[in-house]
């Protein structure tokens, strides 16, 4: 037989790639020796620039209160700058940390940390918060990292790490054995992992032990939790969750109908289960594509096929606009072209593998749309089990199903299994209770939870974030949509909502969906009232006025009216997956007609862009009139992508001081541009630009746009 051929293997009744069958496997050693220098994260960029200069840090482990300070929160943004991750190969060995910032210092250079022979890295808590991109930590490996220590450590980014083979700690007297040169045993780094993280550790890899897995030598820990009141999601995982007694690709249990379709229909599972989850759904973007699509012809074979091409989805969504906004500097360094390889190579792999692209356009500059969009309007139905390679994949839990970012690693991975490795996560139930104020939305909601202590301590961490209450009902699934979309920001594992009578209202009116048919697909699909929750967070949408995040960290949230003075805008931003809706548009039209009505438009100081998440979402707005609405009150009109949300498009901007207020996720340093960004609602955004500073929107003929603060 040839390699690369999908044959059925006979013990487990799945189609396995044959060269697979007879590839070598072997674990790690039971210890591991990491010879090289440690380099310290610290909030002083002096100290940081000493290590790369060849001087070692002292470091007291036994009196951490002696130690400099370490950095906090740092972002895959800040591991590896957006435009950086245009390489997909070795090269990204010579740019980990180039965004990292120290106050106002990039203190890390192109190439220092590989020259400088290190092999762990140390920071303080939160560490790679942000985008899902494996480029951070394979940047990092590439470098000669091999072990990673931090406080805590965020979800995808620690995945990411383990698929890759980086290891990673919390236990920061570790780095008394590194410096002195010391074996340290494997099963210090497994130690409190569940048993499939812990061969995955020790295979190191996810690559290695899911083959295997396909040779049957790894252990796979049978689910036998019992009947229980379950939350929904894990009603939804205890539907996917395959058996362990076979290979990749076998239901756990016989399976019946469910509102996903022919999967599995588990007794119960709960928090700490783990094993492999069938996905519905496997979607990936050209960050992403291209890097799993090398991994996988190199690693399976160029000619292997992917498994169910039906069920995959590809997106050219990210740098549709980046000619516009790219600097001479980077031109010259050739990241253009790389970006345009990007593309290239992602329409090259699925038209090899018959899958389904949702490109660029071909009458005009933009995209079809953002991924998650595009997968929450068209695709996922409720019950179901999406992946994608975007942190914002949660977005899709608007419509009531478990959807989650994953890694390059775990995208290729799921070609050849259909399925995702996971640890059944606990869930923390967010009520927000009563009427929210006109002025008020989901984005001032999941601001204002961003804020919370229980939120910015870490404790939300990889669990799933279930929004609940009468103002969350009240709220359309577009608006619902910005609530679990930034589940990301909070680094919980997903966000979701129960699937109601608005849901069944979206699949009818924008599906097209026989209302029957949807109305069956959410039965069952309710969190039981004795559920189990880590934590139940209950707010007063009273008591909730509109907010913005000020620069640094989406969790940075205040109310407006508590800005001590006004702070002028010069750009003001509305679009991107959370905020390129159709019901955002409806509230940017919505603030922009006011406007226009009392004789105002956009400030002469301000540009304002906004941008569609969809083309379905512009056929909207010329539908009821918006882009006339736009025109007339000044604001400029972007077709679908990402855009300057990830430093790729009109929005971005391009001087330390400048201010922009911004309808997106986050304000990471560095991600949208050198300025000052504040995150708020559509409203604000579209208020503000018309007053010209940071300002609430007043729903009403009575008050002046511009009117008193109060």
């Amino acid at each position: 037989m040839e390699p690369g051929i999908n044959l059925p293997h006979s013990s487990t009744g799945f189609l396995v790639i044959n060269s697979l069958l007879e590839r070598k496997i072997e674990k790690r050693p039971d210890k591991v020796r990491l010879q090289g220098r440690i380099l310290f994260l610290t909030e002083d960029p002096q100290l940081i620039r000493r290590q790369l200069a060849g001087e070692d840090l002292p470091w007291d482990t036994k009196n951490p209160s002696n130690n400099p300070k370490l950095r906090d929160d740092i972002s895959t943004d800040e591991i590896t700058p957006a435009h950086y991750c245009f390489y997909f190969d070795e090269t990204l060995g010579e740019i980990p940390y180039l965004g990292l910032k120290c106050g106002d210092v990039l203190p890390i250079g192109r190439g220092e940390v590989k020259k400088g022979g290190f092999v762990c890295a140390v920071s303080g808590k939160r560490r790679g918060k942000g985008s899902s991109r494996e480029q951070s930590p394979y940047a990092e490996m590439c470098a000669g990292i091999h072990l990673v220590i931090a406080e805590n450590i965020e979800r995808i980014y620690k995945q990411n790490c383990q698929n890759l083979g980086v290891l990673t700690s919390t236990n920061f007297s570790l780095i008394d054995k590194v410096r002195a040169g010391e074996e340290i045993p494997l099963s210090e780094f497994t130690a409190g992992e569940d048993e499939i993280t812990r061969q995955v550790i020790e295979y190191g890899g996810l690559f290695p032990f899911n083959v295997a897995r396909m040779q049957n030598k790894v252990f796979l820990p049978p689910i036998k939790t019992t009947r229980r009141p379950m939350t929904l999601a894990e009603k939804i995982f205890a539907r996917h969750m395959l058996n362990s007694s076979v290979g990749a690709g076998v239901p756990a249990r016989a399976p019946e109908q469910s509102s996903a379709g022919p999967e599995v229909e588990g007794e119960a599972v709960q928090p700490g289960d783990t094993g492999f989850a069938r996905a519905d759904l496997r979607f990936s973007h050209e960050y992403v594509t291209p890097m799993a699509a090398i991994f996988f012809e190199r690693y399976v074979g160029k000619d292997a096929r992917v498994n169910d091409p039906s069920s995959i989805l590809f997106f050219r969504d990210h740098l549709t606009f980046l000619d516009e906004v790219i600097s001479e500097e980077k031109k010259k360094l050739g990241l253009l072209d790389l970006a345009t390889q990007l593309k290239l190579k992602q329409q090259d792999f699925a038209a090899r593998q018959g899958i389904k692209l949702h490109g660029e356009l071909k009458d005009r500059k933009g995209s079809e749309g953002i991924c998650h969009s595009i997968v929450l309007e068209s695709y996922a139905l409720p019950g179901q089990l999406n992946i994608g390679s975007d942190s914002h994949t949660p977005h899709v839990g608007a419509i009531g199903c478990v959807a989650f970012g994953i890694g390059t690693t775990d995208v290729f991975n799921s070609w050849i299994t259909k399925d995702v490795r996971v640890k059944v996560p606990e869930s923390v139930k967010i009520v927000i209770r009563g009427k929210k104020h006109p002025n008020v939305t989901a984005k001032d909601f999941i601001l204002k939870i961003l804020s919370l202590d229980y939120v910015r301590s870490g404790k939300a961490l990889a669990k799933v974030m279930e929004y609940a209450g009468e103002a969350i009902e009240e709220l359309s699934v577009d608006e619902r949509a910005t609530m679990t979309n930034m589940a990301a920001e909070i680094g919980g594992f997903t966000g979701i909502v129960a699937p109601d009578r608005k849901a069944v209202d979206f699949l009818v009116e924008r599906r097209g969906m026989d209302r029957e048919q949807a109305q069956s697909m959410i039965e069952g699909l309710f969190s039981d009232p004795d559920a189990q929750y880590a934590q139940i967070i209950e707010l007063d949408a009273a008591e909730i006025t509109p907010m913005v995040a000020t620069p640094g960290d989406p969790g940075n949230g205040k109310y407006i009216r508590e800005l001590n003075t006004p702070v002028p805008v010069e750009l003001a931003y509305g679009g991107t997956c959370t905020a390129g809706k159709n019901e955002d548009m409806d509230m940017y039209a919505g603030v922009l007609a006011d406007a226009l009505r009392q004789g105002k438009r956009v400030a002469d100081s301000v540009k304002f862009y906004i941008q569609f998440g969809s083309q379905e979402t512009r056929e909207y707005c010329i539908r009821k009139g918006y882009l006339d609405i736009f025109q007339k009150a000044g604001a400029l009109v972007i077709e679908p992508s990402c855009g300057a949300c990830i430093n790729a498009g009109p929005g971005v901007t391009t001087r330390p001081e400048q201010v922009v207020i911004s309808a997106q996720n986050r304000n990471f340093p560095g991600r949208s541009g050198p300025g000052q960004m504040y995150l708020a609602s559509p409203l604000t955004v579209a208020a503000s630009a018309v007053a010209g500073y940071i300002v609430e929107y007043e729903p009403s003929t009575e008050r002046e746009l511009t009117g008193s603060r109060r």
